[in-house]
């Protein structure tokens, strides 16, 4: 039996690995909503709440963290094997603003066998807050067939 490439595994079980990520317990529990999941890549967003702000009244650098890195996972595991974050680096450029919709964008610069790179960004309407890039290691087990 020929083994799907990633780009295949990916056409092929979209709606599954969509579904995985749309149920993800802990964005769920923050009200993150992925928007759109494609190769190496994915869109999610989140509308921030009066319990997501920080002490100068502007969101917390974690909750813009929680949605990017959710961002991330998706893109990472878009082909329906499962990847786990080795690294992050997250520059926050502007405050998020009590709410605001914000959105995630996760594109994959390079992967291989066993690493992949990743630029996400964080808007707040067209306003760019937050970049991150970030490193995934891939592991030979796949969560669809």
């Amino acid at each position: 039996m020929k083994q799907l490439g990633d780009s295949e595994r990916h056409h092929q079980y979209k709606e599954e690995i969509f579904s995985v990520f749309e149920k993800e317990p802990y964005a769920s529990s923050m009200g993150i909503r992925l928007v759109e999941i494609g190769e190496g890549s994915s869109v999610a967003e989140l509308k921030t709440a009066d319990h997501m702000v920080n002490s100068h009244g502007t969101i917390h650098g974690a909750v813009i963290f929680a949605l990017a890195d959710f961002a991330f996972a998706a893109a990472c595991n878009s082909y329906g094997r499962t990847c786990v974050g080795l690294s992050t680096t997250v520059n926050f450029m502007s405050a998020g603003q009590k709410g605001a919709v914000l959105r995630a964008e996760a594109v994959e610069e390079k992967k291989n066998y066993r690493t992949a790179w990743y630029n996400i960004k964080v808007f707040s309407g067209d306003e760019l807050i937050a970049s991150m890039e970030a490193m995934a290691y891939r592991k030979d087990h796949y969560f669809v067939p």
